[in-house]
């Protein structure tokens, strides 16, 4: 399957898979499809047929292994050259299957060449380097698109060699280069509604298996808890989160324990995050198209009221970098 023909795979979208300057693909329905380059999105002149998207969604499907149909109507898969696909179908949508493709063209990138890129200084690069050398437990949030997976990818690669790497996700995008890695999906229930794996057993599974270091591709949900108590006993670690902000991070990471169940209270979660977390890393997503980091903020471990502090070490002030009070070390 791996060294399957991508024409063969991508049918009538293939030249946009090939090409190096498409970031994402979505058909909203056969009539109307878009592409992101540079970060910016345009409607294109590809019409397709209902039958031709089915029959493209069916050949990826059946090289991921995952499902969908009435009773799975959303599915979340990798394709054959890394990508990823999501795709969501009536009556969830309205009438046509929503279908996304997301390439990651930036995702083998290290952080010197993502700083060359213009998504940071070559300094913020040498300090992030050495904050992840040094095992500082390090939050990456921002919106969609932003580039949290591509920043995550590349400090996962400043893992010291002999360290051995846990990552853990929805679906597999990311691809570090350390040399001891063990990588691990979620799965979805069976047509009986059984056999499905989330992100809360494979944390718990991880812990396991050895790992120098832990990474959460994408934190959503109760599996917050779990990566904060791993965290929490001394085992460095990473992830990413959907904020608009370093502190809004912080308070959403502090929300998302609650999900475990009634007996987890706020009290017990603001002390567990101040502990945990050393560093939130903001990425944003331009008008223009431009990534780039637009804040480095350091957890104190101090909190007040239930509030978790931190303190400004790099923020992007819309020209240049401005250095804050706190230090990533």
């Amino acid at each position: 399957m791996e060294t399957m023909d991508p024409d063969v795979v991508f049918g009538p979208i293939a030249h946009l898979i090939a090409d190096p300057n498409v970031e994402e693909i979505w058909i909203n329905s056969p009539q109307r499809i878009f592409v992101a380059r540079g970060g910016k999105s345009q409607l294109i002149n590809l019409v397709l047929t209902s039958e031709a998207v089915r029959d493209l969604v069916d050949r990826t499907l059946i090289w991921s292994g995952r499902r969908l149909d009435l009773s799975q109507p959303f599915v979340d898969a990798r394709l054959p050259d890394g990508s990823r696909l999501h795709v969501a179908i009536p009556e969830v949508t309205a009438e046509h299957w929503a279908v996304n493709i997301r390439k990651h063209i930036m995702r083998q990138k290290s952080l010197n060449e993502l700083a060359s890129l213009g998504v940071m200084t070559k300094g913020i690069a040498d300090e992030l380097s050495e904050a992840v050398k040094t095992g500082r437990n390090i939050l990456i949030s921002g919106g969609t698109q932003a580039g949290k997976t591509t920043l995550l990818n590349a400090l996962i690669s400043e893992t010291p060699l002999a360290q051995r790497v846990i990552t853990i996700e929805e679906v597999f995008e990311l691809q570090p280069r350390v040399p001891d890695l063990i990588q691990m999906q979620t799965r979805g229930p069976n047509l009986q509604g059984e056999g499905e794996i989330t992100l809360r057993q494979l944390i718990k599974e991880a812990l396991r298996m050895r790992p120098s270091r832990i990474i959460v591709g994408e934190v959503r949900q109760a599996e917050a808890l779990d990566l904060l108590l791993a965290l929490n006993s001394g085992l460095p670690g990473m992830g990413t989160l959907h904020a608009n902000s370093a502190r809004d991070a912080i308070t959403k990471l502090q929300t998302l324990p609650l999900l475990a169940g009634e007996n987890i209270s706020h009290k017990f979660i603001a002390p567990t995050v101040a502990s945990a977390i050393d560093l939130v890393v903001q990425v944003s997503l331009a008008n223009n198209g431009t990534r780039r980091i637009t804040e480095v903020s350091r957890v104190t471990g101090r909190y007040e009221n239930d509030r978790v502090e931190i303190e400004n070490v790099w923020r992007w002030n819309g020209e240049n970098y401005e250095r804050g009070l706190g230090s990533m070390l």
